[in-house]
């Protein structure tokens, strides 16, 4: 009777609480996304030329332009910027046709309608102009992304030059171009121009590549990393590094840089610690450009490290790093220690590689051992039914859209998800995954039209599964290999972990080992740069095949209770047997209703000792 009166009170408040808003305590940070974008068009005389498709340049030009604008999202900062439009003015001729403000998609389209080509190509000052146009001191990436037929003629200043100095002046400045029916040294300079700028080059011999190219280049702008974070600013050395606590931050971190964080830690808890850098997308890397995270005590060297690299060198993605602290079951580590350490994230670049600050985002999470007398259930350090030859569903795809980050991916469930992705761009998916269960999936990118002409070029695609402390699991030195050649036809990959246990904290397989706690696992995929020179669609479609293999576990403990319909998988990290609890934000409600959320908070309190473990759901299909 007792126990149906405690689900008759959640019920109560469960629909009390509609009144409020509920969030995880990392959104109670701000989330940055991009600033917006300028486009800086064309308009020397050149543009007058036919295109071969019996229209001239400059209209394929303005229909690129009305099709990135159609396909850009609402309210994002867009603006157009034109030279060689007055031919009297000479190398002085730049104008910024249309603001950077909230997309105007009709005054854009009104705007490049009146562009009539006459002048000069002033590529330099345009970009200086153009950097000027975009909004200053505020939080997100700024795009420039440049559009020409040919190569300057003014010379004064060299456009690599300006793009060079714009690409060092900060962290969030890009430079895209391409090159519309370009060759020789036209294309030379405008390759230039997108590597000192931190971009990408696009070759458009066409009309419809022009719009192609565009899209993607705008749309990649405006579907940049969401960022969370406190603001913090870590040290060269240990001395003066700012102290942090359990939490999230944000950073930059530049080429062959250290930067220190200092933390207090206990004897007994296990603390996990991750970085992930946001390299401008496609930006120039090198296949053993190194992301490294460590754990330093005391004057000694790192008691625990993690290397990451890119692994290819068609352009940057982002790069994830993770290490913790995990007291040794003897006491004996070189991590065992209470008291100060040093989080240390240091980036190693090679030369010719991206030069440009890039945003970090830190994490930092703490969880106490588990309590007195409970006896955790052994370690899980095989794929077992979850390797390989674990069979996946099948059916018909659910639509999705996967989000930019950690902070915003889309959470789905064991089924057949479908979505599109760019060239260069990164999707992020969040599953969860209860004790005792296990993760594996499919990513099939599919069969595209290609390109007349480069059929014959290669490309990848790539995933990476992530801990709920953002700890990269799975890929090379494990059962599965993150990333496969795609050249426009099918390719698929098979991703997964084993069993999560508390217990694998002590095994010694670094794919093993982060799969200590239950929660959301995270879902990157990643579609090489290089497609876009191979594909025809702008978007290349993308299958997610996910299945969570076996029982949610109430706990971490042995011989724990099957949850037969858990609701959602528990981090199980504030007291080794509880949920995390939610944060609620009450915004201009009156007195009554903050006494039923009072009523709500006692209520969860009562209820943080009881675990909740599960899968999402979705359906099953085929490509």
């Amino acid at each position: 009777m007792a126990r149906r009166r405690r689900r008759t009170a959640a019920t109560l408040i469960g629909g009390l609480l509609l009144t409020l808003l509920t969030v995880p305590q990392a959104s109670a940070e701000p989330s940055f996304t991009s600033a917006g974008m300028v486009m800086v068009l064309d308009s020397s005389g050149s543009m007058a030329q036919p295109d071969g498709s019996g229209h001239t340049r400059i209209a394929a030009a303005r229909t690129a332009v009305a099709t990135l604008a159609d396909s850009l999202p609402d309210g994002f900062p867009t603006g157009l910027r034109v030279y060689g439009a007055d031919k009297n003015r000479g190398c002085d001729d730049t104008r910024l046709a249309q603001p950077v403000r909230p997309l105007d998609r009709a005054g854009l389209k009104k705007a490049v309608a009146k562009v009539e080509p006459k002048g000069d190509t002033p590529i330099g000052l345009s970009l200086k102009k153009a950097a000027a146009d975009l909004p200053q001191g505020s939080a997100g990436r700024r795009t420039i992304v440049l559009i020409s037929d040919g190569e300057d003629t003014c010379q004064s200043p060299p456009p690599c030059e300006v793009a060079e100095e714009l690409g060092r002046s900060g962290v969030d400045l890009r430079i895209d171009t391409i090159g519309f029916q370009v060759r020789g040294k036209a294309r030379q300079q405008l390759e230039c121009v997108a590597q000192a700028g931190n971009g990408r080059y696009y070759d458009a011999p066409d009309a419809k590549s022009l719009a192609r190219q565009m899209q993607r280049a705008g749309t990649l702008s405006a579907d940049s990393y969401h960022f969370r974070g406190k603001q913090v600013r870590g040290t060269p050395a240990r001395s003066a590094a700012p102290a942090i606590a359990p939490g999230q931050y944000r950073d930059t971190i530049g080429p062959g840089e250290k930067r220190f964080y200092q933390v207090r830690l206990d004897y007994s808890s296990t603390a996990d610690f991750s970085a992930t850098a946001v390299p401008h997308p496609g930006a120039a890397v090198d296949t053993t450009t190194v992301l490294r995270t460590q754990l330093a005590y005391g004057v000694d060297s790192a008691c625990e490290s993690s290397t990451e690299v890119f692994g290819q060198n068609e352009g940057a993605t982002p790069l994830t790093s993770g290490v913790s602290r995990i007291p040794s079951e003897d006491g004996n580590g070189s991590c065992d220690k209470a008291g100060r350490y040093w989080f240390v994230v240091e980036r190693e670049t090679a030369d010719g590689s991206d030069a440009a600050r890039w945003p970090l985002e830190l994490t930092y999470r703490s969880e106490r051992p588990l309590k007195k007398g409970v006896t955790p259930a052994q370690s899980e350090p095989e794929y077992g039914a979850g390797g390989k030859d674990a069979v996946v569903p099948s059916g018909a795809p659910k639509d999705v859209t996967g989000g930019t980050g950690f902070n915003d991916a889309t959470k789905i469930g064991e089924g057949v998800w479908r979505d599109k992705v760019l060239p260069s761009q990164t999707l992020w998916y969040k599953v969860p995954v209860g004790w005792g269960q296990q993760l594996r999936y499919d990513v099939e990118f599919a069969n595209e039209p290609t390109v007349r002409g480069h059929s014959a070029q290669t490309s990848y695609g790539a995933t990476q599964v992530y801990t709920p402390a953002r700890q990269p699991v799975g890929g090379g030195t494990g059962e599965f290999t993150p990333q496969t050649p795609y050249n426009g036809r099918q390719a698929s990959l098979r991703m997964g972990t084993v069993p999560v246990s508390w217990t694998n904290r002590y095994e010694s397989d670094p794919n093993v080992v982060p799969v200590h706690r239950a929660g959301d696992f995270y879902l990157a995929v990643t579609l090489g740069a290089k497609a876009a020179e191979i594909a025809d669609n702008p978007r290349i479609g993308v299958v997610l095949r996910v299945a969570v293999l076996g029982e949610a576990e109430s706990g971490p403990q042995a011989h724990a209770a099957v949850v037969k319909h858990p609701a959602a998988a528990d981090s199980g990290t504030a007291d080794g047997g509880g949920g995390t609890r939610p944060v609620i934000a009450v915004v201009g409600i009156g007195v009554g209703v903050l006494l039923l959320a009072g009523l709500a908070v006692l209520y969860l309190r009562g209820r943080g000792n009881q675990r909740r473990t599960g899968t999402g759901s979705g359906g099953a299909g085929a490509w």
